[in-house]
C-alpha cells in the first residue's frame, strides 16, 4: 500500500487547489470540476480537492455541537513570519486562538485548520 494523497472538500475545489499550489510551490496534475490533485516535484504524497457542495468549515478551536475539525495539515516552516505573510497573500486567514509558541494556526479560503510550524 502507498498513500497517495490527503483529499480535502471544498465548495471550490480548484480555487483550493490555486491555494495551496501558491502555499506549497506544488503543481496541479488533475484538474476536473470536482477534482483537483496538486502533487510535490518529487512526485510524492499530495493533496487533492473535492467538491463537496455543502461543506461546512470546522469550528476552532472546537465547540460543542459545531462541525469539529477531523484532520489538519502541519506544515513546518523556516520563519513563521515570513511563512505566515505568504499564507496570507494567498488567501489564508489567521486564527484567533493560538495554541502554541512556535505553531500558527490559519485557515484556508474552505475554512479548514491548517498549522504553520518551526523547529526554533
Amino acid at each position: 500500500m502507498k498513500l497517495t494523497s490527503t483529499v480535502l472538500g471544498a465548495r471550490d475545489p480548484r480555487a483550493l487547489a490555486d491555494f495551496y499550489a501558491t502555499l506549497l510551490g506544488w503543481s496541479i496534475k488533475t484538474d476536473e470540476p470536482e477534482w483537483v490533485t496538486l502533487r510535490p516535484a518529487d512526485d510524492g504524497p499530495g493533496l487533492s480537492f473535492q467538491l463537496e457542495p455543502d461543506h461546512v468549515p470546522p469550528e476552532w478551536p472546537q465547540a460543542t455541537g459545531a462541525q469539529q475539525m477531523q484532520l489538519h495539515l502541519d506544515i513546518e516552516v523556516d520563519d513563521l513570519d515570513a511563512a505566515g505573510a505568504v499564507a496570507i497573500a494567498a488567501g489564508a486567514g489567521l486564527s484567533a486562538f493560538q495554541p502554541q509558541e512556535k505553531v500558527r494556526v490559519y485557515f484556508d479560503p474552505a475554512g479548514h485548520p491548517f498549522c504553520l510550524w518551526t523547529r526554533e
